[in-house]
């Protein structure tokens, strides 16, 4: 979601670590901004909100769901589940920044990883898969992540393949 508003609201633009540093290099970089944080959740609970309607509207979205929504608040799922993805890059880009390595440039597997780890972390909170899925999706999730990046650089969206 942050690459689809990154050339709106840039009054939004504002570093998540406010320019600050720690023992002298910047704690997240200035590319980690007040707008993709907001709309990363923003997104991640209409996405939530989108699979609740057609879970409810579906037959066949209720039978495939991993997710019971009648027991559950789809909302702060979606609200746990973008911060969790956002908490998990921020990790990552505060240990990548400690260790030099520029933003932007492959950290393999943690750029893959990162998001799914802070995501399964706060969204646990409420919902709790079997213990299978949670290792399907760190094993999997890498390969979307790549084709993703891959395809949002094609399409001029995505600054770099990976």
């Amino acid at each position: 979601m942050p690459v689809f508003v990154r050339k709106y609201f840039k009054f939004l633009e504002i570093p998540v670590d406010f320019g600050k540093k720690f023992k002298n290099k910047s704690i997240f970089g200035s590319h980690k901004t007040w707008r993709g944080v907001i709309f990363g959740i923003i997104g991640s609970m209409f996405l939530i909100l989108i699979q609740a309607l057609l879970y409810f509207n579906f037959e066949i979205f209720r039978k495939i769901s991993l997710i019971k929504f009648e027991n559950i608040n789809f909302i702060l799922l979606g609200f746990l589940l973008g911060f969790g993805a956002l908490f998990g890059d921020l990790v990552k880009s505060f240990f990548k920044r400690q260790i030099n390595v520029k933003p932007g440039a492959k950290f393999f597997p943690w750029d893959q990883i990162d998001f799914i780890l802070g995501a399964l972390l706060f969204s646990s909170i409420v919902f709790r898969p079997k213990w299978y899925i949670y290792i399907f999706l760190i094993l999997i999730i890498p390969f979307f992540h790549i084709f993703f990046n891959h395809f949002g650089y094609w399409i001029g969206i995505q600054k770099t393949k990976w």
